[in-house]
């Protein structure tokens, strides 16, 4: 008879990699945490949606009080946050955060310096645009039989190792590109926001054709491009992205936040913005509004 087939396995374990959003803790105390989340997401109801975070320890690794973590997770979970790791600390923090269910990640690796340029790149930024002038005394040889194209000759070699040299300087600076794959499709909606509604662009950006109304919310984890008034609240790089940017061709916002940075109404915009075209970006910590054509 012939022999059963093998039974199939119950389950695999594969290896995997994960991109995930790290939360940086610079304090131990509890309640300035929890406020400072409230503050910050309060706002924003389903900004997160049961997104995996690691809490990172590393500021506080070298500081005496202890991380109420088990304190913290249900605050975290509250604003649509998942905990599942913790990475950077001591090793009383670390277990600590075993304690309370958490998993210990890899601390996140250095960026690697980077490489020196290569002698040809380093070469190239000396050499001129074009060949220096050769002297009349050296344009005709002094032995009538050699070519009369000696002088053009020389030109032309130059000409030829000044553009391989420079060649080799835009593919030493030119960026790698990114994977097709990972790229995010833009959210594109062509009708107007009215007030209680709202819009997440997860992972990309967001272009509304129409107007934002007072009291509607557009987010974004990329840019947020308004072809219309934006009265309503604009929130871009919702992530962290700080260099997320907010566009609009009639700036009156309600409110504009990048990476957590907010401005609101209260402090008004610059003449030459409020209600034209504009853009919002960040210089550091702080938020500046633009006009979209200086």
């Amino acid at each position: 008879m012939p022999s059963a087939p093998a039974a199939k396995p119950a389950f695999d374990l594969k290896s995997t990699a994960w991109t995930l959003t790290a939360l940086r803790l610079q304090t131990a105390d509890l309640a300035a945490l929890v406020a400072a989340l409230d503050a910050r997401f309060g706002d924003s109801p389903g900004l997160f949606d049961n997104d995996p975070v690691v809490i990172d320890l590393a500021p506080l690794r070298d500081a005496d009080d202890a991380v109420h973590l088990a304190g913290l997770l249900p605050h975290l979970r509250r604003h649509g946050l998942v905990p599942i790791a913790a990475q950077g600390g001591s090793a009383a923090q670390m277990a600590n955060a075993r304690a309370a269910g958490l998993a210990e990640a890899p601390d996140a690796a250095p960026k690697a310096a980077p490489k020196a340029a290569p002698k040809a790149a380093v070469a190239a930024a000396t050499v001129p645009a074009a060949p220096p002038a050769i002297p009349p005394a050296a344009a005709e040889p002094d032995d009538p039989a050699q070519p009369a194209q000696t002088a053009q000759t020389a030109r032309t070699a130059e000409r030829s190792a000044a553009a391989a040299a420079l060649d080799t300087v835009r593919e030493t600076e030119a960026p790698p590109s990114l994977p097709t794959a990972t790229a995010v499709p833009t959210m594109v909606v062509d009708k107007p926001l009215r007030s209680g509604q709202r819009l997440y662009a997860r992972g990309g950006d967001l272009v509304v054709l129409a107007a934002v109304s007072f009291g509607a919310e557009v987010i974004a984890d990329g840019n947020i491009h308004v072809y219309g008034p934006l009265r309503g609240r604009a929130i871009a790089g919702a992530r962290g992205n700080t260099d997320a940017r907010i566009f609009s061709t009639c700036l009156e916002p309600q409110l504009v936040s990048i990476a957590g940075i907010y401005r609101t109404s209260e402090n008004p915009l610059p003449a030459n913005v409020q209600g034209q075209p504009g853009q919002v970006r960040l210089d550091g910590e702080k938020i500046l509004v633009e006009p979209l054509i200086p």
